[in-house]
């Protein structure tokens, strides 16, 4: 079980202005500006789950991967996992945790993946039966077997995420933190990796956290939700309560000419405009669609228009402007 109590991290980020003047002085005096990551940050994960763990850009979100895994330290707070404190267990803790960041490689650039598995079984101590069975299995169920004998840098970038995935997992983790993992994937890969996933979960009830911009990766993959932004947590329940409050929402696509109006009526937001086609959210709680169009139509000259109910990337973008983050 994940235990987060009241975390806070700040980070103190160099400042200071262009030009060789300001270069100069910052040799002499630099300016510092204080940035908090996580700010009193609690929530708590049972055994088995697997939670989508989502947020803007500098939300908070790697800072949190990184104190669960024990890579940082926190400023204040507690954190506990199966009853271990991360950065104070680190070498207890790396054992049952397998961490996998889209943008951050753990396999050797230049030797075949084969050879980052087996340096990664002396690393972890895995006994050789359990180090092969595992690697038999995670290469029939990841596709590895035509490419585990390819150097890292000649993989394309879905088959080195599958890799990946395969290396945080040969020492048969409890819990499994996925900052990331499908980034820059195409269908296919995001489709295999999507499959795995699932199947890790449900099988070998692995502890799950996911932390992605891609909504089509929360909504196939998780039950659970947990919003962050500026380091709180804002919002932490069901992904079925998010959909539900979308039943009041309609997407509403405008094809126009002429100038779009600045102002919009109460209930409506502008989630994508181009120079002749925007993209409206409706909330019809308080207004209906059939009033938006008239009120556009009244302003502009509409070519077309569709309606249709919101995505979960429409609803969680409301909320993003709801928690003003």
């Amino acid at each position: 079980m994940i235990q987060v109590q009241h975390l806070t991290k700040t980070f103190r980020v160099a400042r200071r202005s262009g030009g060789m003047k300001a270069a100069a002085k910052a040799l002499f005096r630099r300016e510092y500006d204080t940035i908090t990551a996580l700010n009193d940050l609690s929530f708590s994960i049972d055994d088995g789950e697997m939670v989508g763990y989502i947020g803007p850009n500098g939300a908070g979100k790697s800072s949190t991967i990184k104190v669960l895994s024990g890579i940082l330290t926190p400023d204040s707070g507690s954190c506990l996992i199966d009853g271990r404190t991360p950065w104070k267990d680190r070498v207890a803790h790396v054992r049952e945790i397998g961490v996998v960041f889209g943008q951050r490689s753990q396999l050797w650039w230049d030797v075949p993946v084969a050879d980052s598995f087996e340096l990664i079984r002396d690393i972890y101590k895995i006994p050789d039966s359990l180090y092969r069975k595992n690697v038999s299995e995670l290469a029939e169920l990841l596709n590895l077997k035509d490419i585990i004998r390819t150097p890292a840098r000649q993989l394309s970038l879905g088959q080195r995420m599958r890799c990946e995935i395969a290396a945080s997992l040969l020492h048969s983790p409890k819990i499994l933190f996925l900052d990331e993992p499908t980034i820059g994937l195409d269908a296919v890969s995001k489709i295999a990796v999507r499959d795995f996933i699932r199947t890790l979960n449900r099988e070998q009830k692995t502890t799950i956290i996911l932390t992605t911009h891609d909504m089509q990766d929360i909504e196939a993959l998780t039950e659970r939700i947990i919003l962050i932004g500026k380091g709180k947590v804002l919002l932490d329940g069901p992904l079925n309560d998010l959909k539900a409050a979308g039943n009041d929402h309609r997407s509403l696509t405008v094809a126009f000419k002429g100038s779009f109006p600045e102002t919009l009526p109460e209930g409506v937001t502008c989630s994508e405009r181009l120079s002749e086609r925007a993209v409206l959210t409706v909330d019809t709680a308080v207004i209906p669609v059939s009033e938006v169009i008239a009120s556009l139509s009244r302003e502009i000259s509409i070519d077309d228009l569709s309606v249709s109910g919101v995505g979960i990337e429409e609803l969680v973008v409301d909320l993003y402007r709801q928690y003003r983050i």
